[in-house]
């Protein structure tokens, strides 16, 4: 829940530089999601396809803000964002 609340409460700043910060603290909170999964993983509580399912989503979560950020920062610096091939 906090990595789309960040994001929702990022897009409601005023500047795009505000909400890039929003948006490395949902990625924080991406990395805080994938350590708790490993844990939960670990001590049993959650299966490992289960996990590694979760996983494997959490990281293309963070791939795509890592896009919106760079996309941002681009647009922030005049330049055309680069589209990955």
């Amino acid at each position: 829940m906090s990595i789309p609340a960040n994001i929702v409460e990022g897009r409601r700043q005023e500047s795009e530089k505000e909400f890039s910060r929003f948006l490395r603290i949902a990625l924080n909170s991406g990395c805080e999601l994938e350590y708790h999964l490993i844990v939960a993983r670990d001590i049993g509580v959650m299966s490992e396809s289960d996990a590694a399912s979760l996983l494997r989503e959490v990281i293309e979560v963070r791939r795509m803000i890592h896009g919106l950020l760079r996309k941002i920062s681009d647009s922030q610096k005049g330049r055309s964002p680069v589209t990955p091939v």
